[in-house]
């Protein structure tokens, strides 16, 4: 097996990234009894901050030095675009209630497209305003490049917030779906945007166009193919345990093949999910395949999602510190918000149809936009260089605004909304 320069392989840097996950949750599940996200997010942050002081203040301590080793010899971009993304977004969609997706399309699709567009336009003209007041060695297209990858939103912690909460289920539906098609879209605008940054060519709004069309409409199309093929193999027999196999071929064949073929594998995973979520799940599968599918992919999501936010946590270390990287990433906080204000109130609220049934959706799909680790691997992708380190800095910025400030009020925040039934009613998919 490959090792490392550091004689380590890809299984022994597993092997500590699922340990540290275990032993710092079961840590804050019994002391600190945070939110499980926010705990593992928190503590990796905490072990990477200790890291650097005891580098700073005790001889000889190069601890610091080795986690950053390791986390560039994982090559975390890689692991979570190529290999954890496929995952999280199946699994994703497996819970998503198709017919109520269906009912809330317009929204969704508008949320998923015209305000991921938006997002980067407001979010590229911002921060190209703040880098012109601190005269910041950047050209404008890669502000744009940042506006699209801080774009996506993260699900993951936000619809366990909205189940708690009584929220109902067509918002649930239409933050669920946002989030799993932003994925994908945000990712394509980024590719192509990127690609005219290090090209150095001016971007061609028709190319682009042209490419995004490609690229997630070959995304979509494999995933109906996959998903179908799946599903196929499933209603022809009722083995738990090789129907499992088939929803990992499917994730993992799916996945690869997008990547030949060069066009979104996210969006593919998420039509994937869906269809084998819904028609899979009711027409080809028995009680028990249905019992031990559905607990897989929930074990896996959890197991990845440790991982991930740790990570998210321990990749400070490579933060670079200066007054211009501060200055930025204070500034990429109020202009993320303010841009998903934006996004949301035009995407929702011009076509009548798209505008969401529940009370105070406005609010939560605002709020509820948290940013996560596509951000962050996506920014970690980008060339080494200044304009790398400081959109970093900007980058972990709204990452870290998101999970630990927005996440951990969201609740509250919908309690002090209208979005909850009041008094003895019922939420709305039991009206």
């Amino acid at each position: 097996m490959h090792e490392t320069s550091g004689g380590l392989t890809p299984f022994d840097l597993a092997a500590m990234l699922v340990v540290a996950s275990a032993l710092l949750g079961t840590i804050n599940h019994h002391w600190f009894k945070l939110p499980h996200v926010i705990g593992l997010t928190v503590m990796g942050a905490v072990a990477a901050l200790g890291l650097l002081v005891a580098n700073a203040f005790i001889p000889g301590v190069t601890l610091d030095d080795t986690v950053a080793r390791l986390l560039n010899e994982m090559n975390f971009t890689d692991t979570l675009l190529d290999g954890m993304l496929s995952f999280l977004l199946f699994a994703g969609a497996l819970h998503v209630n198709l017919d109520r997706l269906r009912a809330d399309w317009v929204p969704v699709l508008l949320l998923s497209t015209v305000g991921v567009i938006i997002s980067t336009l407001i979010v590229g003209l911002a921060m190209w305003g703040v880098g012109s007041l601190l005269a910041l060695p950047i050209l404008p297209i890669w502000y744009f490049v940042f506006g699209a990858l801080i774009a996506p939103t993260d699900p993951v912690s936000v619809l366990g917030v909205l189940k708690e909460e009584n929220v109902p289920e067509s918002l649930q539906a239409t933050v669920a779906g946002e989030s799993l098609f932003n994925d994908g879209v945000g990712i394509v605008v980024f590719v192509i945007l990127l690609g005219a940054a290090l090209t150095g060519q001016d971007f061609a709004l028709t190319e682009g166009a042209r490419l995004f069309v490609m690229e997630a409409g070959g995304g979509v199309l494999i995933g109906l193919v996959a998903g179908y093929m799946g599903y196929r193999a499933m209603r022809s027999m009722d083995e738990y345990a090789l129907e499992v196999t088939i929803s990992l071929a499917v994730v993992m064949g799916g996945y690869a093949l997008c990547s030949w073929l060069h066009v979104s594998g996210p969006l593919a995973m998420a039509v994937a999910g869906l269809l084998i979520g819904n028609h899979g799940v009711t027409y080809a599968m028995s009680d028990m395949t249905r019992d031990y599918v559905i607990k897989f992919w929930e074990v896996v999501d959890e197991l990845l999602n440790s991982v991930l936010f740790l990570l998210i946590g321990l990749e400070m270390i490579v933060l670079v510190t200066g007054w211009n990287h501060a200055w930025l990433a204070l500034a990429a906080i109020p202009i993320t918000l303010g841009a998903r204000a934006a996004a949301v109130t035009i995407s929702t609220r011009v076509v009548p149809a798209a505008r969401p049934k529940a009370e105070g959706a406005w609010g939560v799909l605002w709020w509820g936009g948290l940013r996560g680790g596509i951000s962050i691997a996506l920014v970690l992708s980008l060339p080494a260089g200044e304009t790398r380190d400081l959109l970093i800095a900007a980058t972990f910025a709204a990452v870290l605004f998101s999970v630990l400030v927005q996440r951990a009020t969201l609740g509250r925040f919908i309690e002090r909304s209208d979005t909850i039934p009041h008094g003895n009613g019922a939420p709305e998919s039991l009206q």
